[in-house]
């Protein structure tokens, strides 16, 4: 589906991630595999270190943190928010939506939209058209996308293939109107038949968790999980990805009526170096243009590491200068989402340190 929105623009990010950093040497004892067998796959898969949350912190606290941040700093007033997009699969409570805790907890006006959208890796697009559709709204003015996940705690500790990459993290995303701004195009699609190739089998109404759920079972790659952990069938993905992801942009860049050589980055989810080194290599963009370096960093927090690829690797020149971006998300569902727009001289653009 193509889409397509005017007259809006993002005015700042900020990647909140947890001060806890674990090492992929840390944990390899876990694995079922030589040290050497594990070494290589960190050499190719880029794994080395992530960012994850201290029992007890949830996404409301990263947001909140965040929010506060900005407060503070006389970067955001918080009477001016009319809206809070928040984008996760990793909420508080089954009741409430942690868009209205968050509300709550900062004590925010009673006129202010908040929805909650349950998706993982391509959620951070898909976030950003909720609040294109929210600020054609007469009334609506300024939304808070807010971008947040703490998977690494439904992740088995035995599981190679997915803990070394799991992390945690949030992003704040503001979105305004804006009368000076180009076209921005959008895509989004939804392969539901491929949702057993990335997901957690228990923990909901379908199957609840329970001792059952909770015990450990081998697979045939020799990972052990049980029914309440993270199932991802790596290989379904990494087609998947390499197979869908190369034609929506295409489209996208048609539709655009541009060529690859016109956008200045493409800022794509991050789920691990190899990946989208061979991503980069299948739609025939330099590593330089696709960066690939926020798992071996931070960890793969689903939606929040295309905020984090933002932030890290633009950072402040994106303070002062602009530029076209290709924005790329893609997993759980399965699904895949992208846009197309101008970003740059943003009021703020880094990263901080969520501390307890």
């Amino acid at each position: 589906m193509n889409l397509k929105y005017h007259n809006k623009k993002i005015t700042g990010i900020l990647t909140v991630l947890p001060e806890n950093e674990v090492k992929f040497e840390d944990e390899i004892d876990n694995y079922a595999f030589s040290k050497g067998q594990s070494m290589k796959l960190k050499l190719i898969m880029g794994y080395n270190k992530r960012r994850i949350v201290s029992e007890g912190t949830t996404i409301s606290d990263l947001c909140v943190f965040g929010l506060n941040y900005l407060f503070e700093n006389n970067l955001l007033d918080k009477k001016d928010i009319d809206g809070i997009v928040l984008v996760s699969q990793s909420h508080d409570y089954i009741i409430p939506s942690t868009s209205h805790v968050i509300h709550g907890k900062l004590d925010l006006k009673q006129d202010v939209v908040c929805l909650d959208t349950s998706l993982a890796c391509s959620g951070y697009p898909i976030g950003l058209m909720q609040a294109f559709m929210l600020l054609e709204q007469e009334e609506i003015n300024k939304v808070v996308v807010l971008n947040a996940d703490t998977f690494s705690k439904k992740v088995s500790k035995h599981d190679r293939g997915s803990r070394p990459i799991q992390g945690d993290g949030a992003a704040i995303t503001i979105v305004e109107k804006d009368s000076n701004t180009s076209t921005i195009y959008g895509s989004i699609k939804t392969e539901g038949k491929g949702v057993e190739s990335l997901y957690i089998p228990a923990g909901g109404f379908k199957l609840p968790s329970n001792p059952e759920t909770a015990k450990l079972e081998e697979d045939s790659s020799g990972n052990s999980r049980a029914l309440d952990h993270l199932v991802m069938k790596g290989d379904d993905v990494f087609n998947f990805v390499q197979t869908e992801v190369p034609v929506m942009v295409d489209n996208l860049l048609d539709k655009a009526k541009i060529s690859k050589d016109d956008v200045d980055y493409f800022m794509f989810h991050q789920p691990n170096k190899f990946m989208l080194k061979k991503l980069a290599d299948k739609m025939n963009v330099s590593y330089e243009k696709l960066p690939n370096n926020i798992v071996e960093n931070f960890g793969n927090a689903n939606s929040v590491t295309i905020p984090t690829n933002i932030t890290y690797n633009l950072g402040k020149t994106l303070e002062t200068e602009s530029f076209k971006l290709c924005l790329g998300g893609f997993g759980a569902g399965l699904s895949w989402s992208s846009l197309l727009m101008d970003v740059g001289n943003l009021n703020f653009c880094k990263i901080i340190d969520y501390k307890n």
